[in-house]
């Protein structure tokens, strides 16, 4: 076994995994104490490394909280490229989105959320103070998935429209998808409302029958 080999991997991981830790320490105290009131150190603490370590990772506590957005994205585009070549696009995109949407965190939004810790995210996501980074992350997050789209369509994500429109159309479904979650009455899993607004693109979004809104 080549150990030498491995180690450079190895350490990959384990700033992967610092990263990850980082992000996550600065979204929950976000969520339980307010941004305002969250400070560097505190989120270095949280994760058990020195705020050194974080400013290695991070510029600010408002990119450490939208790394999440991006890794997301990431990570759909990733789980579009392995699925099944035969699998239709849309298919494909609706598993990969619903496969890797919670980045490996809880049960993968099925279980219906606590109301404190929603009502936490509503106030952390609105904060003025994370709009542009949020933005910034979302563009990203669009150009990562259109490259994995055009990729997969045999399309040029520069120049032909349709894998930035699908990368859109499925941004836009995952905003509003996140924007109904955070507001339901009573709350309700995310991976329910993610399926739903996917299938309705998916199937092209025809004009629902009249009748009483669903939760």
């Amino acid at each position: 076994m080549d150990i030498e080999g491995e180690r450079p991997g190895l350490r990959e991981r384990k700033k992967q995994e610092t990263r990850i830790a980082l992000s996550w320490a600065a979204i929950r105290l976000a969520v339980e104490r307010g941004l305002d009131n969250v400070r560097v150190e505190d989120i270095a603490a949280e994760a058990g490394v020195s705020p050194r370590t974080f400013n290695n990772y991070f510029s600010s506590k408002g990119e450490a909280i939208v790394a999440r957005h991006f890794d997301r994205a990431r990570q759909i585009a990733e789980e579009l490229r392995a699925r099944p070549a035969p699998e239709p696009l849309w298919e494909a995109l609706v598993n990969a989105v619903t496969a890797r949407f919670a980045l490996g965190q809880d049960t993968g939004g099925e279980s219906t959320p606590d109301r404190q810790w929603v009502d936490g995210v509503r106030l952390m996501v609105n904060d003025p103070a994370l709009t542009g980074a949020f933005a910034a992350a979302a563009a990203a997050a669009e150009a990562e998935l259109a490259a994995a789209v055009a990729e997969r369509t045999g399309t040029d994500a520069a120049l032909d429209l349709y894998p930035r429109l699908v990368a859109g159309a499925v941004g836009v479904a995952i905003r509003v998808v996140m924007e109904r979650w955070l507001n339901a009455e009573p709350p309700v899993p995310i991976a329910r409302l993610l399926q739903d607004a996917l299938g309705q693109l998916s199937a092209g979004l025809p004009v629902p029958p009249k009748g009483p809104s669903h939760p």
